[in-house]
């Protein structure tokens, strides 16, 4: 399996690839940082989500639509995710 390249969602990390995948800003222009799925609007379509849960999140949907086994799954999101601009602290 080929790496996928980015940008990345700076909240679940999922790659933008295609217009549809970019979220919204406030004014209505392309957040060039988030997914749609992630924020709309200008704002976090989950705000009170954690880190962990979104981790979690991210294992399923990976599982869910064929694109890893879990175990891989579990080892790239619980690498990758904390090092994503929403969860770095």
């Amino acid at each position: 399996m080929e790496e996928p390249q980015g940008p990345f969602c700076q909240s679940c990390g999922m790659p933008l690839q295609k217009e549809s995948d970019f979220g919204t800003n406030a004014d209505g222009s392309t957040s060039h940082e988030y997914c749609t799925y992630c924020f709309q609007n200008g704002a976090f379509t989950q705000p009170d989500i954690t880190k962990d849960a979104m981790i979690g999140k991210v294992i399923g949907m990976m599982v869910a639509m064929n694109i890893m086994p879990e175990e891989q799954a579990k080892a790239l999101a619980t690498t990758f995710i904390p090092t994503l601009k929403r969860w770095r602290r």
